[in-house]
């Protein structure tokens, strides 16, 4: 089928009372546009038109796509003057189907039985059935049943406004008899616009038939308007998410308490506690273990790795059998190793981490490469930073780093060494000894403590 797919996404937005258009309002980490544009990609070798208007040139940067033609609507006078602007751009021989960047949770198999009726030179409307329909334009069939045409709730009758069946936007038609339909439109209506809808009045009268394909999820079809239906639509995206996740295998503890905002790719036995945020692209082995209120971004983590309550692991690699948390920071361009163990309250910052080794608590190590068999003891600081520069920090294999030693980079700590607690080391540590730096210690016989003289 050749298939040329329309998204209307020019309009301003006014109620979401934002300075960013509408269609860019993230919705499970990416805007409501590219939710769109990704099932139109579904549809293999279909031409991608996106009509914009408010915001036009953000909205097209946001999609740096070559393969999409942006039309730009100059004034919004209605969702048939939209499409008007994009059929120059397409052939008659094609069939249009008409999508909406505002509404992101359409699915794929809900537009292809549009795609048939037009292919059959019919036009194809996806409907649904509200019991609340205030708002949207209704469906008016004869006595036969046969759709003779869509009427807006603003130009309805009362008898007309009791009908149930709501027109969805959503439409499938030939190009040909689309572009013939749309030329001879007119803005006759309370609204002073241009409605696609009136397409469908012209059909009946060409005596071309309208098939009405009824979805069976009225939410898919739910557009956004202000924040609340944002938010809605954000807790049903991730409903769908939570879903597909435990149909794969995943246990979630408490699914209403769960975000993805990326891809998860999870081996068996995958555990996620509550209010779990991944984003990006995650990647999690076998039985891995995530604690409540963990963030992760664009990771990929390994087999049996056990992460605890409260942390943050962003863009990093973590190997199997590691222990992280709780209350841990792993930065950008950090490797943790196999049975590396990170312990509460320490942050990691493009760094290796070798084979079993162990940063326990309260540390903070940066531009540093450990090897195996590492102790970092509590409170151990790289000092990385001059004001100006990053300076890396080199430690060997089986070093053990006493508790709250300073490591002023750049240095290097040679295998097998020992770094007394509480030093301060700015040179490099030689193999095999140990090494501290401390001034001596004092004791002041009689001394006695200041006391707050009584007034």
């Amino acid at each position: 089928m050749n298939l040329s797919i329309i998204i209307l996404a020019a309009g301003q937005g006014t109620r979401m009372r934002s300075g960013l258009p509408k269609v860019l309002h993230p919705l499970g980490g990416r805007p409501l546009l590219g939710h769109v544009i990704e099932t139109a990609r579904g549809f293999a070798g279909a031409d991608i038109h996106v009509v914009i208007g408010h915001g036009a040139e953000r909205v097209r940067t946001a999609f740096p796509d070559p393969d999409i033609n942006w039309v730009v609507q100059d004034r919004q006078l209605g969702t048939g003057h939209a499409v008007a602007q994009v059929l120059p751009a397409v052939a008659d021989d094609r069939v249009v189907v008409v999508m909406y960047g505002d509404v992101p949770l359409i699915r794929h198999g809900t537009l292809d039985a549009l795609l048939n009726d037009a292919a059959r030179g019919e036009i194809g409307l996806l409907t649904a059935e509200l019991e609340q329909p205030a708002g949207y334009g209704r469906i008016v069939r004869d006595d036969s049943g046969h759709v003779t045409g869509i009427v807006e709730e603003k130009d309805a009758s009362d008898a007309q406004r009791r009908i149930r069946e709501i027109n969805t936007g959503f439409m499938a038609a030939p190009a040909g008899r689309l572009r013939g339909w749309v030329e001879t439109l007119d803005n006759n209506n309370a609204q002073g616009e241009f409605y696609l809808t009136d397409v469908v009045g012209l059909a009946v009268r060409d005596g071309v038939t309208v098939s009405a394909s009824v979805t069976r999820d009225p939410h898919e079809i739910l557009g956004v308007n202000d924040r609340l239906q944002l938010a809605d639509l954000e807790r049903r995206y991730q409903r769908r998410q939570s879903e597909a996740c435990m149909q794969a295998g995943v246990t979630l503890i408490d699914p209403a308490r769960f975000d993805l905002r990326g891809s998860l790719q999870a081996g068996e036995d995958v555990v996620i506690d509550v209010n779990a945020v991944l984003e990006g692209e995650v990647v999690l082995g076998e039985r891995v273990t995530i604690g409540p209120n963990v963030v992760l971004r664009d990771t990929r983590i390994g087999d049996d790795v056990t992460v605890l309550a409260n942390c943050v692991i962003e863009e990093a690699t973590i190997g199997s059998g590691v222990r992280i948390g709780p209350f841990a920071r792993i930065r950008p361009e950090t490797r943790l190793a196999d049975h590396t163990h990170v312990g509460n309250f320490v942050e990691i910052k493009k760094s290796d981490i070798g084979a079993g080794s162990k940063v326990n608590h309260l540390s903070y190590i940066g531009d540093t490469s450990i090897g195996r068999g590492v102790n970092i003891g509590a409170g151990t600081i790289t000092c990385n930073y001059d004001g100006a520069n990053k300076h890396r920090t080199v430690i060997g294999n089986d070093v053990f780093i006493g508790s709250d030693t300073q490591l002023v980079a750049p240095v290097e700590v040679k295998d097998g060494a020992t770094i007394g607690a509480g030093s301060t080391i700015t040179r490099d540590a030689p193999a095999g000894e140990l090494t501290l730096s401390r001034a001596p210690q004092e004791t002041r016989k009689g001394w006695q403590r200041p006391v707050k003289k009584k007034p």
